[in-house]
């Protein structure tokens, strides 16, 4: 089951954290994957470990908001099976404490770079006459949280286009779908705390785990299991969906 061999998939921001264990684990399970990566240096280590363990990898240096560089690599990459769109950036503050210039940086990643990169896709799926989208939201996208006014924007964005992608393709049989993470334990959180709570670090990291009720941060690998189910043949009957994995926030956080 979930096997995706001789199947290619194309991961955003897969350099690190989510990305890097969805595509870890897709090249477990037998696709050649894709990393469209503006660290080139990251991507090109994740693509050494999925070689040096018998996979197939190629990394693409890539600025995902802008256009013009998005569709000269989705031209290099031709026809590919799967899409994860899973590059994006956080930010910190209120409406009254985000910036012009903040909430144009968030938006060009996390909402023009998942635009460009199924832009890109669905004329190539359209060709294959199938194809898999999953979106990388986020709770934030469902609940209010603090200080997230960008970022909420973003992901809300990131919702809506996913039920949008799922109508419009149906009948190309071009499946989409998304994920709606709570606080996942990558090094971007490890970052954050160091920065933001010097000499708190411990502190902060129990407080922000025990936010989930379930009493801990999720990890990578929970994600990527996830995603491997629902970009796999097994889930042929699902598209038009977000799933929440929160560890109980949405539902349970009373």
């Amino acid at each position: 089951m979930f096997s995706l061999f001789s199947k290619s998939a194309v991961i955003t921001g897969a350099g690190s954290g989510i990305g890097k264990a969805i595509a870890l684990l897709f090249s477990k399970q037998g696709a050649t994957v894709h990393i469209i990566e503006f660290n080139l240096e990251a991507a090109n280590q994740v693509v050494s470990e999925i070689i040096s363990n018998g996979g197939s990898a190629l990394a693409h240096h890539c600025d995902v908001g802008d256009q013009q560089s998005m569709k000269k690599v989705f031209a290099s990459i031709g026809p590919f099976d799967i899409l994860v769109n899973n590059a994006g950036i956080a930010h910190i503050g209120n409406v009254e404490k985000t910036s012009a210039e903040d909430f144009e940086k968030v938006f060009r990643v996390n909402v023009q770079g998942a635009y460009n990169a199924i832009h890109f896709a669905i004329p190539l799926m359209k060709k294959n006459k199938k194809g898999v989208i999953l979106n990388l939201a986020s709770i934030a996208a469902i609940v209010g949280l603090q200080d997230r006014f960008a970022y909420s924007m973003s992901k809300g964005a990131i919702y809506a286009m996913t039920l949008s992608v799922a109508r419009d393709y149906l009948s190309d049989n071009i499946r989409c779908n998304s994920i709606s993470p709570a606080r996942v334990h990558t090094p971007f959180v490890d970052g954050f705390i160091a920065k933001n709570y010097e000499g708190r670090e411990i502190e902060m990291f129990d407080k922000l785990s025990k936010s989930q009720p379930i009493g801990r941060m999720g990890n990578v690998n929970e994600i990527a299991a996830l995603a491997l189910y629902l970009c796999s043949d097994e889930a042929g009957f699902i598209t038009g969906n977000d799933y929440p994995i929160d560890g109980g926030f949405i539902k349970l956080n009373n």
